[in-house]
């Protein structure tokens, strides 16, 4: 089998086609590198640069390279930039599977594994997110997830695909440093970046319902994430879900979908990831500060991540230290200056 991995060069694409290689698939990276780093892939995948929007690249991609099952990542994914600007994300998030999806059809490619979001769920009152918690997204982000789910979904059911959706938690970490994440829109850097310019680290909050009054949220390693990646990809190719890392004797039929939370079923508050990043940078100053909560920062949101465990056989084998330890690593190699403390 070939695997085509788009936004194969990104952050999550990266760790995705490697894993996919090191587990001795063929795979081949898509990517218009606005984001992605070439340099991020294995020498043995291939590089397309170009958009899932352009239809005879993507037509010509699934020929030229005999490709029989896509990953697809390629996405816009900042929450506050989707409030901004719908419209580009709806072009990119959904209008881009529109077309992804045409050219697998016609193609006659019969296995796609869609990258997905908790943002699905929006602002979920419950102790543990499951699959089956309403999905009511707050924001164009996660609107354009919950409709990539349902044109995946029918698309399988209507055309005879195989498809896995894979809910994302909050990714972190890196494989190697530099496979790291470049942007600063997530926690852990936004962190990291406050204390290379000597600034408070902010903390959006302290008077939630949890324990120690601010935010509680599920990490997932993106290793262990580029590892359901795998699994999943496996289970559809076999024709069944793996249990314990076997196939299942019942076949999975043509048509049916996996719909699956990647978390790791613990929960860390923003509290304690500013202890813990203070601890592995060395720098305890200056301490967070803490300021107004930001509109739709739901309290709690941790899966349950059972469903996974029970489909694929898979479990998360990192913890939250070893991804702020890793990420710590990435942005040392592009912030040297952040060996230094500021005065």
């Amino acid at each position: 089998m070939t695997w085509l991995i788009t936004g194969g060069a990104g952050y999550i694409g990266a760790h995705v086609a490697r894993a996919m290689t090191a587990a001795g698939e063929r795979a081949v990276a898509l990517d218009d590198l606005s984001s992605g780093l070439a340099e991020r892939l294995p020498p043995e995948v291939p590089l397309v640069r170009g958009s899932v929007l352009d239809r005879p690249l993507l037509d010509r991609t699934l020929a030229e390279h005999g490709v029989t099952g896509v990953i697809h990542l390629a996405a816009k994914k900042q929450v506050g930039e989707s409030v901004e600007q719908p419209l580009a994300y709806y072009e990119e998030n959904v209008h881009g599977l529109v077309t992804l999806l045409g050219a697998v059809v016609d193609a006659g490619v019969g296995r796609l594994v869609f990258s997905s979001s908790a943002a699905v769920y929006g602002m979920p009152d419950v102790d543990l997110v499951t699959e089956q918690t309403p999905t009511e997204p707050i924001n164009p982000y996660g609107e354009t997830k919950l409709a990539g789910e349902w044109l995946v979904r029918a698309t399988g059911r209507a055309h005879g695909l195989t498809t896995a959706c894979l809910r994302y938690f909050n990714v972190a970490g890196a494989a190697e440093p530099e496979l790291a994440d470049t942007g600063i829109f997530n926690i852990i850097p936004m962190f990291f970046d406050a204390l290379t310019r000597g600034e408070a680290p902010r903390i959006f909050g302290d008077d939630y319902p949890t324990p120690d009054g601010t935010c509680v949220r599920d990490y997932i390693h993106v290793r262990d994430l580029a590892e359901a990646h795998v699994a999943a990809a496996r289970a559809l190719a076999a024709g069944a879900p793996a249990e314990q890392g076997t196939a299942q004797e019942k076949p999975r039929t043509a048509g049916s979908d996996l719909t699956l939370d990647v978390g790791t079923g613990t929960g860390v508050s923003v509290r304690e990831m500013a202890e813990l990043v203070a601890e592995v940078t060395g720098r305890p100053e200056p301490a967070p500060r803490v300021v107004a909560r930001r509109p739709g920062d739901p309290a709690r949101v941790v899966a349950s991540a059972e469903r996974i465990r029970t489909e694929l056989g898979w479990e998360p084998r990192f913890g939250v230290r070893e991804m702020v330890a890793s990420a710590w690593e990435g942005w040392l190699l592009r912030h040297p200056e952040a060996r230094t403390p500021t005065a």
